[in-house]
């Protein structure tokens, strides 16, 4: 079997090749970018239930002692704990600063 084309038709195959690689390359960044935005977001949504969930224990925590216990010292110690770790927290988020991207280094870059 004997199979004969045209350089037209060649021309138009290897222009259909072309254009399904430069499609799939497309496809792929965007796909890669959108991975990038959940897991960017994701990332909020979980510190967010997180913060949440330890404020909530400890005003659980700080409201039974302070209702049903009559001692100031305790009252105190359970006052000023969760300001000490919030200070811990804010100062360390205040002054700790990283980069927290991925590296996208394209050929022929700076190394």
């Amino acid at each position: 079997m004997t199979l004969n084309l045209t350089p037209t038709q060649i021309l138009a195959g290897v222009g259909v090749l072309v254009a399904l690689f430069v499609v799939w390359r497309w496809s792929a960044r965007k796909a890669r970018r959108a991975a990038d935005a959940a897991r960017a977001s994701s990332r909020v949504v979980s510190l967010a239930g997180r913060v949440l969930f330890t404020g909530a224990t400890f005003m659980g925590f700080q409201w039974l002692v302070i209702t049903y216990v009559h001692n100031p010292t305790l009252v105190l110690v359970v006052l000023g704990v969760p300001d000490l770790i919030a200070a811990h927290v804010l100062t360390r988020l205040l002054t700790v600063t990283s980069m927290d991207t991925t590296n996208t280094r394209r050929r022929g870059g700076r190394r």
